[in-house]
């Protein structure tokens, strides 16, 4: 029986979205479910009921002396039971996990890391991620393995107990015959103290922009909802938006979303405009239409990308100067419209 990989990922939603290309490939490769190491408890409610996912074991913070965390403790303790195996680091930082891995019973013949030589390559992450699920620890051999497919993109099943679950959800909320838009204006870097415009936040579009774009859309599509989403932290500046707008049929959802209900969003909806952050690479992934207004990242890089989803990526630019406040609404209605065409 073909050893069970192991890889390990402390990453946002965006990078564990991503990761399913690894795991996918991995999966294929070897024919057994792949465990995870996570930073993460959401991990489980995004990726523990995916095709090829074995068990996913979660550790908080890295940071403390081994024998003041417990986290770390059970997590050492789950793993000498599951016994050690080959092993991808996925993180830029592993001393931690490496020392955790060695009390598990590891060793370096057992794992590689993404940054290894050869640097992997490809113009963007899920393509990179695709070279590394066919590259082998030193336990293995060492080396890459030609590759056996080129389907590099995040890819994200939806369970019918996450499409019962809108469907009940729309009824209750009078919604059950419409359409949905879904909208994400806020990212991690949004819900730091301080101004939301401050320079730092190279996420942000003003507010007066993201309503422009909201008439907008009610008018090409009266006949659908739209939904502002994002986690309760996220709540006022939806509401601002939503002032600002004055539109009809327009829902502020913060405060009842979780992330197996943003899946079944996801994949109903007609499509998603967002900022450059985690809720577009899950749309993507479940084949939703996405357009996506970065800041200073590289769409060529980070854009997100799924098996069928149509993605258009904005990047605004003035003087040589790149940021996101340089897009403007009538850009983003334009890509909405060829998007959703394609």
């Amino acid at each position: 029986m073909s050893p069970r990989p192991l890889v390990v990922r402390s990453g946002a939603l965006g990078d564990m979205v991503i990761l399913t290309t690894v795991i996918r490939h991995l999966h294929a490769r070897f024919g057994q479910p792949v465990d995870i190491v996570a930073s993460a408890s959401w991990t489980r409610d995004l990726l523990g009921d995916q095709p090829g996912v074995g068990n996913i074991f979660v550790i908080g913070s890295r940071k403390r002396p081994f024998w003041l965390s417990l986290d770390q403790r059970h997590l050492v303790q789950a793993l000498r039971v599951r016994g050690a195996g080959p092993t991808w680091l996925c993180d830029q930082e592993n001393r931690k996990i490496c020392r955790l891995l060695v009390r598990a019973g590891w060793s370096s013949q057992h794992w590689c890391h993404y940054e290894d030589p050869p640097r992997l390559s490809g113009p963007h992450f899920c393509d990179r991620w695709l070279h590394f699920a066919y590259r082998s620890p030193p336990l293995l051999g060492g080396g890459d393995l030609p590759l056996q497919a080129t389907d590099a993109y995040g890819e994200l099943m939806v369970t019918p107990a996450q499409r019962a679950n809108v469907d009940q959800w729309m009824q209750a909320r009078g919604l059950a015959d419409r359409g949905l838009i879904l909208i994400q204006v806020g990212n991690k870097r949004t819900m730091r103290r301080g101004s939301r415009q401050r320079s730092s936040n190279s996420k942000y579009w003003p507010e007066e922009n993201w309503a422009v774009v909201l008439s907008g859309l009610c008018n090409l599509h009266p006949e659908c909802a739209i939904l502002l989403l994002g986690v309760p932290q996220e709540s006022a500046q939806n509401e601002s938006i939503l002032r600002l707008a004055s539109v009809a049929n327009a829902h502020n959802v913060v405060h009842e979303l979780s992330l197996p209900r943003l899946i079944g969003l996801a994949a109903r909806a007609v499509g998603m405009v967002s900022v450059d952050t985690g809720p577009a690479h899950l749309a993507a992934a479940v084949g939703c239409t996405v357009v996506t207004l970065f800041g200073k990242a590289e769409p060529s890089l980070y854009a997100p990308r799924g098996r069928s989803a149509v993605v258009e990526s904005l990047v605004g630019e003035r003087n040589g100067e790149r940021s996101m406040v340089y897009i403007t609404p009538a850009e983003v209605l334009s890509a909405w419209r060829l998007a959703i065409r394609a």
